[in-house]
């Protein structure tokens, strides 16, 4: 994205100077975190502490091999398939403090996660998600227009007094009643003259309205008054004070980000494939979560309906799925396709492809070795073309059930969103730096990458 000037302080980036002073230190933390992991177990128990580290994998894989069970059969194989997930690492733990390993393992395991987190903030960007773009100082708009959904968030709406303050903020207030069609509200007005739309509301509600925003190029402000907001999470935005988000009208900066497409169905975060969108099909799944989808996932991993998933990412094939995550922009390293963390950034112009697949018991065993495994997939790509078996595909966008035609074609609109947000965010997170180049980490230690400076 190309900066057209403007007044970018407070906006929570980082100088080139203090960023470029930390890393080499961060490394040399990185480097010394990786020893003393590998150094602490071999002075507790020298060659031996191969074998430990061979029984807290095997550990692990019984412990997978007890969850799948538990999701995909019932009667007493589910029941055996509980009691061996929780047993399997008790069994472990109580093993290692038996011949006085837990120590030594729990003081590796936290070096490890401590050499890995420095790794990756070394080679990290030196600037804060959406802070890598231009942010450019907004003039106040003319006609501000705002939706505010009741009924979201448990109310959070009322409890904010969020009506009031809009209209404070200068905001044509529109109170959704729950059987209006919200995209045609807020084209009605783009039509009468809004010269900015807002939302507050769920994660559903924001997607509807920034596609009308994005379609004619007006700003477009996130009130984070859902219950869960993952779209404002990641515009760095706090969702317990969802009335701070009002400052953007009127005091804000603003960015381009990208929405994702599936079909002609717009989404802000993710739309999701397989076990979860079938699993929310379920009438009762709103009342009974838990319930329903221990009822529901034994036919959709191992019975008749299986979903069989085929997907296309930019030319790579993947057939057998039992779920597939398609995001506007990809999430974080640490994310699975049950709880997908957070993306660190959204101006990519990439979508992130989490896929699953795990068969039988031997597959899901195999899943503790990560991604080599087969069973979790992740990758980027700038499109993605979703099939089954069948006419329609049930689809999760932004947490809303939906049924599309086969093949779902999804893809991403690179900056095609003009986002504007309060000029101070201090929930805006850090670029991760991804998967650690050790490498990159040793020569950053000793300063011979000039690169990461």
């Amino acid at each position: 994205m190309e900066s057209h000037g403007g007044d970018t302080r407070g906006t929570g980036g980082t100088g080139p100077s203090s960023v470029g002073e930390g890393r080499p230190g961060r490394a040399r933390l990185a480097v010394l975190a990786l020893l003393g992991s590998v150094l602490v177990p071999l002075v507790a128990a020298g060659l031996r502490s191969a074998l430990w580290a061979l029984a807290g994998v095997a550990g692990l894989a019984l412990a997978a091999v007890g969850v799948w069970w538990t999701l995909a059969h019932t009667g007493a194989l589910r029941v055996l398939g509980a009691v061996l997930s929780v047993a399997a690492p008790l069994a472990v733990l109580a093993l290692y403090a038996t011949f006085g390993m837990l120590g030594p393992a729990v003081l590796s395991l936290a070096l490890w996660m401590l050499a890995v987190t420095s790794a990756r903030t070394a080679l990290a960007p030196g600037h804060t998600v959406s802070g890598q773009s231009a942010q450019v100082l907004a003039e106040a708009p003319h006609s501000p227009w705002i939706l505010l959904n009741p009924r979201s968030g448990g109310g959070k709406v009322g409890r904010f007094h969020l009506a009031d303050r809009a209209r404070a903020a200068g905001c044509r207030v529109v109170v959704l009643d729950g059987g209006q069609d919200v995209a045609e509200l807020a084209r009605r007005a783009v039509a009468d003259g809004a010269d900015l739309l807002a939302v507050a509301g769920g994660d559903g509600t924001q997607a509807l309205v920034a596609e009308v925003a994005a379609r004619h190029d007006v700003p477009f402000v996130v009130v984070p008054a859902g219950t869960r907001n993952h779209f404002a999470l990641d515009l760095g935005l706090d969702r317990d004070d969802p009335a701070a988000a009002l400052e953007a009208v009127t005091h804000g900066v603003e960015l381009r980000i990208d929405l994702g497409y599936a079909a002609d169905r717009v989404f802000v975060n993710n739309a999701s494939f397989g076990t979860y969108a079938s699993v929310v099909t379920d009438p009762a799944y709103r009342d009974a979560k838990a319930r329903t989808t221990l009822h529901t996932l034994p036919g959709l991993l191992t019975g008749q309906d299986a979903p069989g998933l085929r997907a296309r990412a930019d030319g790579t094939h993947f057939d057998g799925l039992q779920a597939l995550l398609v995001s506007n922009n990809p999430y974080g390293r640490a994310a699975d396709a049950a709880r997908p963390g957070r993306r660190q950034r959204l101006d990519s112009g990439l979508l992130g492809v989490v896929c699953v697949r795990v068969r039988n018991t031997a597959e899901a065993a195999r899943l503790v070795g990560g991604p080599r495994s087969g069973g979790l997939v992740r990758l980027s790509a700038r499109e993605v073309v979703v099939e089954t078996g069948t006419d329609t595909v049930p689809v999760g966008i932004d947490g809303e059930h939906v049924v599309l035609p086969s093949p779902v074609v999804c893809r991403s609109a690179p900056g095609v969103l003009r986002v504007r947000v309060p000029r101070r965010r201090p929930r805006a997170p850090r670029v991760s730096g991804g998967a650690a180049d050790w490498p990159r980490v040793a020569r950053l230690a000793l300063g011979r990458d000039r690169g990461s400076r």
